[in-house]
């Protein structure tokens, strides 16, 4: 079943719902530019390991409802709580790729731990605690790194979108490195079908907002999954700094791995994550 939930501020959110309802719930969290469809490998795979499993499309991206507010960590996290109290989900595990990471983060500790909803959570190549340098984080990247990022979007989306699933987002810019055409394609797609101005300032809100205190409020068990080769979202002040803050965290870095490993390395993470879920 695929649907729409109206957040309280009147933003259409698509989102799709498959498995029993009796089941427990697993809630995915796509990254950016991306949509609900990065999430079918895991999807179809959950689903029939008996879960029921939800993803959405962020505000501006895939099938949800473009508008020109509301692109900041604070909103994806309270539109991903309007289609968990839609949906009623309870002893719900959230798991967050990139800035979906960054999305389940905010969204547990700031609704699904208050609420009572929330098991367990996964966080895949995520953003936190921030990935612009500060004076508490001198090891982050420089502004320039995502003005660079602004001004390729804002000069041709279209072949922006293309270099970075072509390059460094799957490493496919490695010496050596299986390229697959078909991955770059989809990662295309999912980015294309959503609001220029959606990703645009969406750039803002995955790289400089510090989530510190969203990672300490997380008490749940969290699983932190981030490969040593992730050329987006450095795993030394991203994977590293979040297993630190977070008060009950499980840490495994990949070898070699890139920021989308989550598909050109699916089988290794589905089993490390499905066996987190069932520890």
């Amino acid at each position: 079943m695929s649907n729409f939930v109206t957040t309280p501020d009147g933003v259409d959110i698509f989102y799709k719902d498959w498995g029993s309802k009796d089941a427990q719930p697993i809630m995915f969290h796509h990254g950016w530019p991306l949509s609900a469809d990065d999430w079918d490998t895991q999807m179809l795979l959950f689903l029939a390991r008996g879960y029921r499993v939800i993803a959405h499309d962020r505000r501006g991206h895939g099938r949800s409802q473009q508008v020109d507010s509301g692109h900041d960590m604070a909103h994806y996290a309270a539109d991903a709580a309007a289609v968990a109290r839609h949906l009623d989900l309870r002893d719900a595990i959230h798991i967050g790729h990139s800035t979906g990471g960054g999305e389940v983060a905010a969204y547990v500790a700031r609704h699904g731990l208050p609420e009572g909803r929330v098991a367990r959570a996964v966080l895949v190549s995520a953003v936190p605690p921030i990935m612009v340098k500060t004076d508490r984080y001198p090891g982050g990247l420089p502004i320039d790194v995502f003005d660079g990022l602004r001004a390729g979007l804002a000069a041709n989306r279209a072949q922006f979108f293309h270099e970075v699933a072509a390059g460094p987002f799957y490493g496919f810019n490695r010496e050596g490195a299986e390229v697959k055409p078909a991955v770059v394609d989809n990662w295309w797609r999912q980015g294309m079908m959503g609001s220029a101005l959606a990703h645009y300032e969406g750039i803002k809100a995955f790289s400089e907002t510090d989530q510190t205190d969203d990672l300490k409020a997380i008490t749940v068990p969290t699983l932190v999954l981030h490969g040593d080769d992730d050329q987006v979202v450095p795993y030394r002040n991203a994977g590293l700094l979040q297993a630190e803050i977070l008060p009950n965290a499980t840490l495994k870095i990949y070898e070699g791995y890139s920021h989308g490993m989550l598909t050109v390395n699916a089988d290794v993470l589905n089993a490390d994550i499905l066996a987190f879920i069932k520890a």
